[in-house]
């Protein structure tokens, strides 16, 4: 039987706590408060798994005994990071972006126990079908664009619109759930 350690999350994304439920995975929720500013030249790569060693490990400094969660998902087309949208006009913008084009999602993962942090990212390939103007307002007016980084979601209405995904479904909705369980297991 497997048995899995209570985890701490250090995120606030609805997303993750969805995942987390709908695998069994008993958790408890503490957000994280830190700059998620990226740094000059930083790559998509390294700031994905910067933000979420930084978030496990602000939240790990009170919880020292117990595995705690920390991620952080971000889009990325042409090296570029597109984060969450700031209004929906911006959310317009990346849509228009995406469009047509394959695009990469990355999730930095990391566990800390014990004081000891692991981390890795998830990458996984989406193509996005040609969007209309329609497409477009549609994804705006029903998708809840401004929580989500590139401004869609894999599982809600923007499913309409996506010719393919190379890589962890799970990964594109928020949290990689295999990434998760590999590094909980090196972390024992």
């Amino acid at each position: 039987m497997i048995e899995l350690p209570k985890l701490i999350l250090a995120s606030g994304s609805p997303r993750r706590s969805e995942i987390l439920n709908s695998v069994g995975w008993e958790f408890e929720k503490h957000v994280a408060d830190i700059d998620e500013t990226e740094f000059p030249g930083e790559l998509p790569a390294a700031y994905v798994e910067r933000l979420a060693r930084e978030k496990a490990e602000a939240v790990a400094v009170h919880f020292p005994d117990r595995y705690v969660l920390g991620a952080d998902t971000t889009v990325v087309i042409d090296e570029l990071i597109i984060a969450k949208p700031i209004d929906l006009d911006d959310a317009r913008r990346m849509l228009r972006l995406l469009s047509g084009r394959q695009h990469e999602v990355l999730t930095g993962v990391a566990i800390v126990n014990n004081g000891n942090t692991t981390s890795a990212v998830e990458r996984t390939r989406v193509k996005f079908a040609e969007l209309s103007d329609e497409a477009i307002e549609f994804l705006i007016l029903e998708g809840s664009p401004l929580d989500k980084a590139g401004a869609y979601a894999v599982q809600a209405q923007a499913a309409l619109f996506i010719d393919g995904i190379q890589g962890d479904y799970w990964n594109v909705v928020g949290l990689p759930m295999n990434l998760v369980y590999k590094l909980v297991s090196q972390a024992v």
